[in-house]
C-alpha cells in the first residue's frame, strides 16, 4: 500500500555518502526500527547524486540514483492549509502536490498551516529575523539538514508568522542535497 512507502533523499558525490546518520535517525522514527543504510548505498559514480531509498516497515522496496540539478528558486508563493499533514517522509505526496498547482507563475510555495509558516514543497525553511536564524518550530516534515543545523546551534526553532516571514531579512531553504542554501532576492507572493 502505497501510503506505508517512505523514502530518503540522501547526497552522494565522489563516492561519499553524507549525513547518514541523520538519514538513519529518521527512518528509525518513522518505522521504530533501525535499518543499516550505510549496507545498501553504493553511489554509482563520482557525480553530485541524489540516492533515493524507498522503504516499507518490513524492507528496503528500491534504491535509485539520479544526477542533481538544483531548482533556481527566486519566488515563493504563500499557501495556506490548515488540513496538511507530512509528518513521515511518505510517498504518497498528494496533498502537496495538490497545493503545488497553486503555485500560479512562482518557482515553489510555502505552506502556511494554522497561520504559521511550515515549509516549501522541496524543503524545510529558516528565515534570518532580528539578527538570528530560525526555523520554524513545527514544520510539515522534520528534515536531517534542519535537525543537523539545530544542533550546531545555527538554527533557533520559533513559531513564524506571516508577519515575520515578510519582515525578515533573509531566507534559506534547507534539505539533504542543497544544505543551508540562502536565497538572493527571493520574492514572496
Amino acid at each position: 500500500m502505497i501510503d506505508n512507502q517512505y523514502f530518503e533523499t540522501i547526497r552522494c558525490e565522489d563516492f561519499e555518502v553524507f549525513n547518514l546518520t541523520y538519514h538513519k535517525k529518521r527512518v528509525a522514527n518513522t518505522i521504530c526500527k533501525n535499518l543499516s543504510l550505510e549496507e545498501y548505498i553504493t553511489p554509482p559514480n563520482k557525480q553530485l547524486l541524489r540516492c533515493k531509498i524507498i522503504y516499507t516497515q518490513d524492507e528496503i522496496i528500491d534504491i535509485q540514483y539520479y544526477p542533481y540539478i538544483k531548482k533556481d528558486i527566486k519566488s515563493l508563493k504563500l499557501i495556506y492549509d490548515n488540513d496538511i499533514n507530512y509528518r513521515y517522509k511518505s510517498t504518497n505526496r498528494t496533498q502537496i502536490d495538490n497545493l503545488l498547482t497553486k503555485k500560479d507563475d512562482c518557482d515553489d510555495i510555502i505552506i502556511i498551516k494554522n497561520g504559521l509558516v511550515t515549509d516549501t514543497s522541496i524543503a524545510n525553511i529558516a528565515v534570518l529575523y532580528n539578527d538570528t536564524w530560525i526555523t520554524p518550530k513545527t514544520p510539515l516534515l522534520y528534515g536531517t539538514t534542519r535537525d543537523r543545523y539545530i544542533q550546531d546551534g545555527i538554527l533557533k526553532e520559533y513559531d513564524i508568522s506571516v508577519d515575520m516571514l515578510k519582515n525578515s531579512t533573509k531566507v534559506a531553504l534547507l534539505n539533504a542535497m542543497i544544505g543551508f542554501n540562502i536565497l538572493d532576492d527571493i520574492k514572496i507572493i
